[in-house]
């Protein structure tokens, strides 16, 4: 699992969704890919996808539930892949959930 992100470039202002119950920041790398760093405090929420993303805990737990299939739970140090041009529902409760939101 990764501790730090070594060599990009770190976008200062925060993106901001829910009312604040997701804040990240977008982490560019020299080869110009993205990916976003952040945080889920307790609520459920749907994201929207363009690309396909896949979303890594770092830290915390959540359920989730891709569009069309039912609840899975994911904890750190695993992950879970969203398809493009889609959405997904993400439950967390107790501790905050923090990722890395890795854009394909």
């Amino acid at each position: 699992m990764t501790d730090k992100i070594d060599n990009v470039s770190v976008q200062t202002k925060a993106n901001v969704y829910f009312d604040g119950k997701c804040i990240s920041h977008t982490v560019q790398y020299p080869d110009g890919s993205k990916k976003s760093v952040g945080v889920i405090l307790p609520s459920t929420l749907t994201f929207n996808t363009g690309a396909p993303e896949v979303m890594q805990t770092v830290a915390g737990a959540c359920r989730y539930k891709l569009k069309g299939e039912d609840w899975k739970s994911c904890h750190a140090g695993e992950s879970f892949s969203v398809p493009g041009n889609s959405s997904f529902d993400i439950e967390v409760t107790g501790d905050a959930y923090h990722y890395i939101c890795h854009f394909n």
